[in-house]
């Protein structure tokens, strides 16, 4: 078996303002459908402290990990000795309009915005179908993000797909802040 020298493991850092719900949602399905491939983490620019239970419920459920999260500020992951990123992604409006730190190493950014499941109000079933549905819509653009030729595309072109894969379904629309 040949390996080519694009064949290495990409940091991605999924960010949102409380990194309870949207960013752990992405975070997690990364890590199972992007292993081997893709290092995943999240972060919050006003992290919450805590994970949302339903996050965590509708994880297992859908058989992705549920263990181990943690609510954190973004500013872990532009410190010194952090994990160098190579693509950020914000998955709220509220967190793409934020003046993001400086990342080192220039990582690619893109918007893929989605409705907050932790603002529905109503029944548990009502919270965890907002919940489910997050889900989809972030495994959908998980699954388009992993499925990308990383080592064979031109910088400009997969800005283009990045940004493109922001606007599935689900889509809610910010217009991000240089980050």
């Amino acid at each position: 078996m040949v390996i080519a020298m694009t064949d290495r493991i990409y940091n991605v850092l999924f960010l949102c303002t409380g990194n309870s719900a949207r960013s752990i949602l992405a975070e997690s399905i990364l890590r199972k459908d992007g292993a081997g491939r893709f290092n995943s983490f999240s972060a919050g620019s006003q992290p919450k402290g805590q994970v949302n239970p339903f996050a965590l419920k509708v994880l297992a459920a859908m058989d992705y990990p549920a263990e181990g999260f943690r609510s954190k500020p973004w500013d872990e992951f532009a410190a010194p000795g952090a994990p160098v990123m190579d693509f950020v992604f914000t998955v709220c409006d509220s967190a793409a309009g934020e003046a993001c730190p400086v990342w080192p190493g220039q990582p690619m950014t893109a918007h893929w915005g989605i409705e907050d499941p932790a603002a529905v109000e109503g029944t548990a079933i009502e919270k965890e179908r907002a919940f489910s549905a997050a889900a989809r819509f972030m495994k959908s653009r998980i699954g388009a993000f992993v499925a990308l030729p990383l080592g064979s595309i031109d910088r400009m072109a997969l800005g283009a797909k990045l940004r493109g894969i922001g606007q599935m379904d689900g889509a809610t629309h910010a217009t991000p802040k240089a980050g």
